[in-house]
């Protein structure tokens, strides 16, 4: 089973407001990026505006220098997942564990130039690794596919860790990527780019139903 999460990378209330109503009828699953303009070059929509429809799971990327300071507005919110990046500071290990006391899933993301040796000690307080091959605190990027041996990787490490991939995921790499192991796509630009969202959704579910 792979999940096709559209990103919601916005600036603004306005914008936000638009992604998640491009999206709504029909993803079953968000990835919702976060970034602090310090971490990042820029900086995206603050933590205390997030919501998210109904019935629908929500992932929240969170590209902050210092993430763990964001802990009670993240435990209000309950996502599905909170994604924070290896390469940020603070007490990884004490804040997973508050997260799932709560019932909240925690990952980590990688950076291209960062191994996955640089969390192996902490592989069992992790329940998904994101493979970043993007633009960082944008939508767009490539897809660099020779990041897939980190999930060759990390499966041999924690067969039963979830692997999402973002960065540059369209029509013509989506099932490399997924033959690869990984579980979940996260999609920005070629979603809410495309002049039918819809259709490039279901194009992108059709391609990795194949491929799995």
């Amino acid at each position: 089973m792979v999940d096709i999460c559209p990103t919601i990378t916005a600036a603004d209330v306005r914008t936000y407001q638009v992604q998640i109503d491009q999206v709504a009828g029909f993803a079953t699953r968000l990835h919702i990026d976060l970034s602090d303009g310090e971490f990042t070059p820029n900086k995206l929509l603050g933590l205390e505006y997030v919501w998210w429809p109904g019935g629908i799971q929500a992932d929240i990327h969170i590209m902050y220098r210092r993430p763990f300071e964001q802990m009670e507005l993240l435990l209000g919110l309950h996502p599905q997942l909170v994604i924070v990046h290896a390469e940020s500071e603070g007490d990884f290990i004490g804040t997973s564990e508050i997260l799932h006391q709560h019932g909240i899933e925690v990952g980590v993301a990688l950076l291209p130039e960062t191994t996955v040796e640089t969390i192996t000690p902490s592989l069992e307080h992790i329940d998904h690794v994101l493979i970043f091959s993007g633009n960082i605190g944008y939508f767009g990027g490539n897809a660099d596919l020779k990041l897939l041996e980190k999930v060759k990787k990390l499966k041999i490490l924690k067969p039963q860790l979830e692997i999402g991939w973002d960065g540059g995921v369209n029509d013509k790499n989506a099932a490399a990527i997924v033959a690869a192991g990984v579980e979940v796509l996260d999609a920005g630009g070629y979603i809410h780019g495309a002049s039918n969202p819809e259709e490039a959704y279901r194009k992108l579910k059709l391609i990795t139903e194949s491929a799995a």
